[in-house]
């Protein structure tokens, strides 16, 4: 398997760089885009009030299936929780990086 050269010590021709320049230049024309690219993603924006939602049904329902021991209640608990866990680890990963993501999901 051939290895990919690393990105910071890759040496550009002219006509290469020229190339490059010009296509930033295209690039940065383009006003949608660069509004695009300025402006925070919309389930970055939803994944505080989700993580709230979710920690506080499910503290309500471990609350309500200790106190009633209803088998149905403890199994919405029991399934609920890792979604809890898995957007509250996305929204500390996020704050973590300063809001920059690692990949499609988290």
């Amino acid at each position: 398997m051939a290895e990919h050269p690393d990105p910071e010590n890759v040496v550009l021709s002219s006509h290469e760089r020229l190339a490059l320049r010009s296509i930033e230049a295209q690039l940065s024309c383009e006003r949608r885009l660069a509004r695009g690219m300025r402006r925070r993603p919309r389930s970055q924006l939803w994944l505080p009030p989700s993580v709230a939602l979710l920690t506080c049904s499910s503290l309500f329902l471990v609350v309500m299936g200790v106190r009633t021991a209803d088998p149905v209640v403890i199994w919405c608990f029991a399934g609920l929780w890792p979604f809890t866990v898995v957007q509250s680890f996305r929204l500390l990963c996020r704050a973590g990086r300063g809001g920059a993501r690692i990949t499609s999901w988290l």
